[in-house]
């Protein structure tokens, strides 16, 4: 692996967490981080949690990395927080697992965890991406929420027996599972900030999805899927879909490479790297509503543009009810109208019409 850098890269200096936050997960966060005394209960949650017993965990478990041990994965991400101009650099850790995972866990001190299983998938620059990603998510702070998501789906999986406490829990763990996986989207624009490299960034989730061979995958064929998979199909489709993404939670590898691209084709991405970005000096000034309005817009147009089939029905359904309810509205007022027109003429001798 190659440790020098193919490129210059542009860094963004001062910028907020808010540049690559998906509106959705901005949204809860911000409200999240609004609540006096929050931070309070965190450090609490902290200490039943057991985070201390976590890093050790993996201190005593998997390898730290450092300038002497992976060191190209520290420079990759030495990079990553340089380019993201970040105030500390969190601890990362390669665990022996053949299995492809990355993930940041922690409270107070959040820390990295990559498998071997993905370094020895990955490129360089995929690596960068992945690294990237974790690093946004340190950042933004959704190692907090997935730290506190993964001992409640433990505790899910014990009471969840219990027909309403359970039923309550799963609630809960269902929306922040929906909240997980918008941080997703998050994590993935933050590493394609790190990386600036959009290749790349499709390549990590047509490996994900796809494996080693990489050179028998390509790149419009592997997007042209998610199009497929969202307007094919009829209705009892669109349930399937809703029913296999209930509790995942992370979005399917296809989907996030497409979103990753409505991201750059939006111009955003663009944008950000020209220089027009958040900063976070400006974070204190960021108002709730603003963000829900922005949530709320990013949805609708979802929604409006979606070839889902459950989706389409459920748009066209609301457009005939819409069409209804004006046809009903007008048929009243005619009513109305005739009615108030006859007792004017009943009220001065008039002749009425005959209706």
């Amino acid at each position: 692996m190659t440790t020098s850098p193919d490129r210059v890269r542009t860094r963004f200096p001062g910028i907020s967490t808010r540049t690559w936050e998906h509106p959705a997960d901005r949204t809860a966060l911000v409200t999240l981080r609004s609540l006096a005394g929050f931070d309070t209960i965190l450090r609490t949650l902290s200490g039943l949690l057991q985070e201390r017993q976590h890093r050790l965990l993996y201190l005593a478990t998997a390898v730290r990395v450092d300038e002497r041990q992976f060191r190209s994965l520290h420079q990759l991400r030495q990079d990553c927080v340089e380019i993201l101009d970040a105030k500390t650099t969190p601890e990362m850790f390669v665990l022996q697992d053949p299995r492809l995972n990355a993930f940041t866990i922690g409270m107070d001190r959040p820390f990295i965890v990559l498998t071997t299983g993905l370094i020895d998938l990955m490129d360089t620059e995929e690596l960068r991406f992945v690294i990237g990603h974790e690093l946004g998510h340190a950042l933004s702070g959704h190692a907090v929420y997935r730290t506190m998501l993964m001992h409640l789906l433990q505790l899910s999986a014990n009471i969840g027996w219990m027909p309403v406490g359970g039923w309550a829990l799963r609630a809960i763990v269902a929306a922040l599972m929906e909240w997980s996986r918008k941080s997703e989207l998050s994590g993935d624009r933050a590493g394609l900030l790190c990386g600036q490299d959009v290749d790349a960034s499709v390549r990590v989730h047509m490996k994900t999805a796809g494996g080693t061979w990489i050179k028998e995958m390509n790149h419009g064929a592997f997007l042209e899927q998610a199009d497929d998979y969202e307007r094919s199909g009829d209705l009892r489709d669109g349930v399937l879909k809703l029913l296999n993404l209930e509790l995942q939670s992370h979005p399917f590898s296809v989907l996030r490479a497409a979103e990753l691209r409505r991201w750059i084709q939006s111009g955003e991405y663009g944008r950000i790297v020209g220089g027009d970005y958040p900063r976070r000096d400006q974070d204190k000034h960021a108002r709730i509503g603003d963000e829900i309005k922005e949530a709320a817009r990013t949805y609708k147009q979802n929604f409006d543009q979606s070839e889902d089939p459950l989706i389409r029905t459920v748009r066209n359904l609301g457009r005939d009810v819409g069409s209804a309810v004006n046809t009903v509205g007008q048929e009243v007022g005619d009513a109305v109208s005739k009615i108030g027109k006859r007792f004017n003429d009943w009220r001065t001798g008039g002749d009425s019409e005959n209706s």
